[in-house]
């Protein structure tokens, strides 16, 4: 595992979730990790995402924060398409989710649409329980993963509010946002 530095104090821990295939250099995940000294959460294999590992893999970060910090971490999230589900799904079952201050859930895939690739479709069906920390999820009318009407029910599932990007597509690298600082800002805001 890779080294992990403890949040300093009354400094929140920006852990980045990427999805399937992971975040590139020019994916604002990559540049949050650069710029405001995000973590991302590795995974062992990208390709081939399976929820257990992917699970296991986060809570093991989160463990390894916390055993360098003398009082429990604070997190902040920000995940990015299948990253979203993973979030979900941990916060569902972790005695740690507590430790998740705020999560900033971007373009969450519908994995239940046809045309989804099988990689992400195994992640189906979607844990929708309510997120027990304060959340936002944004999405697009144009992202090939999900309708911006899919977006929105998967965001009241969660108890999350919306945002809208007209033309993001996947708000990923090609959507040619750079650093994106309306979405860090919209991060800071939950954390406000």
């Amino acid at each position: 595992m890779a080294d992990v530095q403890a949040p300093a104090a009354q400094h929140w821990l920006v852990l980045t979730l990427p999805g399937w295939l992971n975040s590139g250099p020019d994916h604002w995940q990559t540049r949050w990790e650069q710029r405001y000294d995000a973590q991302r959460v590795e995974q062992a294999d990208w390709e081939r995402p399976l929820r257990g590992d992917w699970l296991a893999a986060l809570e093991e970060h989160v463990l390894a924060v916390a055993a360098q910090h003398m009082q429990p971490p604070r997190f902040a999230v920000a995940a990015h398409s299948l990253g979203c589900h993973l979030l979900a799904a941990w916060a569902a079952h972790s005695r740690h989710a507590h430790w998740v201050q705020a999560a900033l859930l971007v373009a969450p895939p519908d994995v239940s649409q046809t045309n989804t690739p099988p990689a992400v479709a195994r992640w189906h069906p979607s844990v929708t329980q309510a997120l027990p920390f304060k959340a936002a999820v944004w999405g697009s009318n144009d992202d090939p993963f999900s309708s911006w009407h899919s977006t929105q029910a998967l965001a009241h599932q969660w108890g999350a509010s919306t945002h809208y990007l007209e033309g993001g597509g996947h708000i990923n690298a090609q959507t040619g946002l750079g650093d994106w600082p309306q979405g860090w800002q919209s991060l800071q805001s939950l954390l406000a």
